[in-house]
């Protein structure tokens, strides 16, 4: 028998629609052989595995003002909009505690996608520990391009996960995970269009044509990620959950209310669909 999955897309502060929707699975005990996050759908997906209900509203509430956590002042004085040592150093060892006792005892899998900025394509990336070299690979699959510098770990020299694959599906099926919850931070009926920044992209990532490729054709790859997800939906060897509207938050939402707002349609949405979630695996009950 195959293997259940969950599949989380990123979308930056989209990704609290995600955060919303864990929590409920966990409140519910709804649990999986293994995880796959992408960007947002990474770090805050993460705190599936170290059982950590509502840590992610929590932290992001807490510290969505903080200069130090995401704004032009990070960007400017460290290369990253979303500070490097503060979000994946400061934040989870100091002052939100993240349980990795628990993330590493815990048996399910979780997995990242970054991309690869030589090649043009997705790595994806078992992180079993959360140790420093995890979160590291973990900060390279949410850092968004223009706005992060590029992630130098284990040879590799990678970008947000976003850019090469958004909706890892296949890759994960690939893994051995043959029948998949899938969360979406995008409704149903979107497309995505191209991308408007290529040309920005050409000149500060010139030193990765293959990667600036990758991203003016990335409303394709996305389009037909997405269309592959529906398609395994009709076959019953998916399910999708995603928002019924667009969520109309800004990528680097600093309002407490409105990241609040999306958790919250996130916990609403995962609980109407909760009977069908369990449904879908057949084992839950």
């Amino acid at each position: 028998m195959g293997k259940f999955g969950l599949v989380m897309e990123g979308g930056a502060m989209r990704g609290m629609f995600t955060a919303g929707v864990i929590d409920v699975f966990m409140e519910n005990n709804i649990n999986f052989d293994g995880a796959i996050g992408v960007s947002a759908g990474a770090t805050f997906g993460c705190n599936l595995k170290s059982k950590q209900i509502g840590r992610a509203i929590r932290y992001n509430k807490r510290f969505c003002k903080d200069k130090r956590y995401c704004s032009v002042w990070s960007l400017i004085k460290t290369g990253d909009l979303y500070g490097a040592d503060f979000c994946y150093s400061e934040l989870p060892k100091k002052l939100d505690l993240y349980d990795y006792k628990t993330y590493a005892e815990n048996p399910m899998e979780f997995y990242v996608v970054a991309s690869d900025c030589e090649t043009g394509k997705p790595i994806c990336k078992e992180l079993k520990t959360c140790d420093d070299n995890d979160l590291t690979w973990m900060r390279a699959s949410a850092s968004m391009p223009l706005v992060s510098k590029v992630v130098e770990i284990d040879g590799y020299k990678l970008l947000d996960g976003g850019m090469t694959s958004s909706i890892p599906l296949k890759l994960f099926e690939d893994l051995g995970y043959s029948k998949n919850i899938v969360i979406l931070t995008q409704p149903r009926d979107f497309v995505k269009s191209e991308n408007k920044t290529i040309w920005l992209m050409k000149i500060l990532l010139k030193k990765y044509p293959k990667i600036v490729e990758a991203m003016a054709n990335r409303h394709n790859v996305y389009n037909e990620e997405k269309a592959y997800a529906f398609e395994k939906e009709k076959s019953g060897e998916a399910l999708v959950i995603c928002p019924e509207t667009e969520l109309g938050i800004s990528r680097t939402e600093n309002n407490p209310d409105e990241l609040q707002r999306v958790y919250e349609e996130g916990r609403r949405i995962a609980l109407k669909k909760l009977d069908e979630v369990k449904k879908f695996f057949w084992n839950i009950t």
